[in-house]
């Protein structure tokens, strides 16, 4: 076979900055294609080359296999990586890339074909022995027939996406009523994330626990596991802790999971890298759910206990050569966790979150990883997955790498877009997570809320080191400053003062800086004995109350960004001479993001009550619904379906109705 010498990488982000490590490891020259959004990404400046390819919508860019075909011969590829999404599953994509005379790095391609459909691949899983869920396909039947047939389950059940994962189009239904609710949004769901709004009904698993297997093959029918992940931390059916091992899984599970993902894997005459996931009961019954015939986003917890890098495995097995272990070569080395940070809201339903990454700082640590697509100054946009970074831990036993984890997420400094760092170490710091009782259900039940756990302390004395840096930022900056003293006034009693918004809060800082660097100081009232230790661009050392911190802070725009030992502040100076707000609209429903409009369920004149849908608003691959607020009546839509909207959009005008009212005119 003939060797790589040049790699093309069909992805992006942090996916495409992975395998190019792997190929300047293996000496190859590396090929990027990029989209609009990311002309100034990280992944394409490290390329050797890069090739523009369209619009940043999936559908124009990554799943144009046109455009990406034409980067390869442009640049004199011989071989194209599809990364971990986007095209790494399809089938037609792999068959091109063989056509063009391309080594498609991932398995071959009847496999890909055969596992592309949850329904096909459960009679394979099922012929090989496998155990699978009851369930069954709704392609060709109408709502009615499916309700019909559902009924001959028992619910709850599952409706999710035939052709994918990730959560998209998944819905749990518990009556048959919620089940003909549940099929519409499902199918756009679907058809939006894969091009195919097939749906699978299927029994739905009580406390399921999600593991999966990793499975490697090579092109002389060799084909190993190599141990399972525990993936059961997910939102919205969304992994966000992954680990390896399970705390779960003991040697006769862990060997009869192996051994049926080897024999559904040798079935499909599989090779390369890919993943034979299951769910699994409180009694260790375990169940097919789907193989994903590429590399996972977790793979680097496998990694990290077996020692192998996957990705370099990948290019070995595509050029023909053997795997170079047996399977009772392998043996589990210590324990391994990550954690997905992602541009997201925890404290209002998850919600994506927009914006340009004013600081993106992670803190080298010992036994720690970090892989990210961005870097202070990247934009998150509505076009992409939010994830901005994966964080992994390792460690000789599962507390010490969890506890690596944390230390490595507390510390890392992010600030511009609201993220999932607190929630996820409140999950890491939750009791039940540290004794490895997780399922599923692990979030919505311990977590069916969410709210920051700073105490209003943090934001105030990091106003406090704010305001005291500027000043000495002012200082430092002006020679006539410097040649007077600290906050010169005519009345010396006149303390300096400024106000920041942290949250729904208002911190009101006053200060006299006197000699030495000693401060009095009031926040919010409350007064504090405070010394300058030392202050630089980057932030400043004071003594508070006696206790002795260093505050990194970092100022763009009205934005005061602060972080300590304490925690992180999004601080926001306010003006001392407000302008005039612009005039609200009383009952006004707004966008909580930006994205495109695929359904309006109301017309003005209707009558609506508190939770109704008025809007589906489509963002970041996923759907969000606008619900009333309150009882009332609509005045005005605004908007219409395929409209694109930016956060905050003023989408439906509601005239808010007492129940009395409500009542009065049913």
């Amino acid at each position: 076979m003939k060797p790589i010498r040049k790699v093309l990488v069909a992805n992006r982000g942090e996916i495409a900055r992975r395998i190019f490590r792997a190929c300047r490891a293996l000496g190859f020259e590396t090929v990027a294609v990029y989209a609009d959004p990311d002309r100034e990404a990280p992944f394409v400046r490290e390329a050797d080359e890069a090739v523009y390819i369209g619009s940043p919508v999936t559908g124009g860019s990554f799943l144009a296999f046109e455009a990406i075909l034409h980067a390869a011969a442009l640049t004199g590829a011989d071989a194209v990586h599809p990364g971990y999404g986007f095209l790494a599953e399809n089938a037609d994509f792999a068959e091109a890339c063989e056509r063009q005379g391309l080594c498609f790095v991932g398995p071959p391609v009847a496999a890909i074909r055969a596992m592309g459909t949850k329904i096909d691949a459960k009679t394979i899983a099922q012929n090989a022995g496998v155990p699978i869920i009851p369930g069954f396909s709704a392609a060709g039947l109408s709502d009615e027939e499916i309700v019909r047939r559902a009924r001959q389950l028992r619910f709850p059940l599952l409706v999710k996406a035939s052709a994918g994962g990730g959560g998209k189009g998944m819905r749990r239904v518990d009556s048959p009523e919620a089940l003909a609710a549940a099929l519409a949004p499902a199918r756009r769901e679907a058809q939006a994330a894969f091009g195919d709004d097939t749906l699978l009904i299927e029994r739905y698993i009580e406390h399921p626990r999600h593991i999966e297997i990793q499975i490697f093959g090579d092109q002389h029918g060799n084909i190993v596991h190599l141990f399972e992940r525990e993936c059961s931390i997910q939102r919205r059916y969304q992994k966000i802790i992954e680990e390896a091992p399970s705390p779960f899984v003991n040697d006769v599970l862990r060997e009869r999971m192996g051994a049926a993902a080897v024999a559904l894997a040798r079935s499909l005459g599989y090779y390369s890298a890919g993943t034979v996931e299951f769910v699994v009961d409180r009694d260790g019954n375990f169940y097919f759910l789907e193989v994903n015939t590429r590399l996972q986003v977790e793979h680097p917890v496998t990694e990290e206990i077996t020692g192998i890098d996957l990705v370099q495995l990948q290019f070995s097995v595509a050029q023909g050569e053997p795997l170079p272990f047996a399977q009772e070569d392998l043996c589990i080395s210590g324990h391994a966790i990550e954690a997905r940070l992602y541009a997201e809201d925890p404290e209002h339903d998850f919600l994506p979150s927009t914006g340009t990454l004013a600081v993106w700082q992670p803190r080298p640590s010992t036994g720690v990883r970090y892989e990210s697509g961005v870097e202070a100054g990247s934009a998150v946009t509505i076009h992409y997955d939010p994830m901005l970074a994966k964080i992994i831990a390792r460690g000789s036993h599962r507390t010490q790498a969890i506890r690596r984890l944390r230390t490595a997420l507390a510390s890392l400094r992010v600030h511009g877009v609201r993220t999932n760092r607190d929630f996820l170490l409140a999950i890491l710091d939750h009791p039940e997570f540290a004794a490895g009782a997780t399922d599923t259900h692990f979030i919505p039940r311990h977590f069916p809320t969410f709210s920051r756990n700073q105490t209003g302390q943090t934001d105030r004395l990091h106003a406090l080191a704010a305001a005291l840096w500027e000043q000495a930022e002012r200082r430092r900056a002006s020679p006539v400053l410097r040649s007077l003293p600290s906050g010169w006034r005519n009345n010396p009693s006149q303390r300096q003062w400024c106000e920041y918004a942290a949250g729904a809060d208002t911190v009101r800082v006053e200060y006299r800086v006197l000699e030495r660097g000693e401060v009095e100081a009031l926040v919010n009232g409350a007064p504090h004995n405070a010394r300058i230790v030392s202050a630089d661009g980057a932030g400043i050392a004071l003594e508070v109350d006696q206790v002795r911190r260093y505050f990194e802070v970092v100022a763009q725009g009205e934005w005061r960004y602060v972080d300590s030992v304490l925690g992180s502040s999004a601080l926001r100076e306010l003006p001392r001479f407000p302008e005039p707000q612009s005039e609200r609209v009383e009952g006004g429903c707004s966008a909580p993001m930006p994205g495109k409009i695929i359904d309006v369920r109301v017309r003005a004149g209707d009558r609506v009550r508190r939770g109704d849908v008025l809007v589906i608003l489509e963002a970041m691959k996923m759907e969000h619904e606008v619900s009333a607020p309150a009882d009332g009546v609509v005045r005005e839509v605004r908007v219409e379906v395929g409209q694109q909207v930016e956060a905050g959009s003023l989408l439906v005008v509601l005239e808010e109705t007492t129940s009395e009212e409500g009542r009065a005119n049913e």
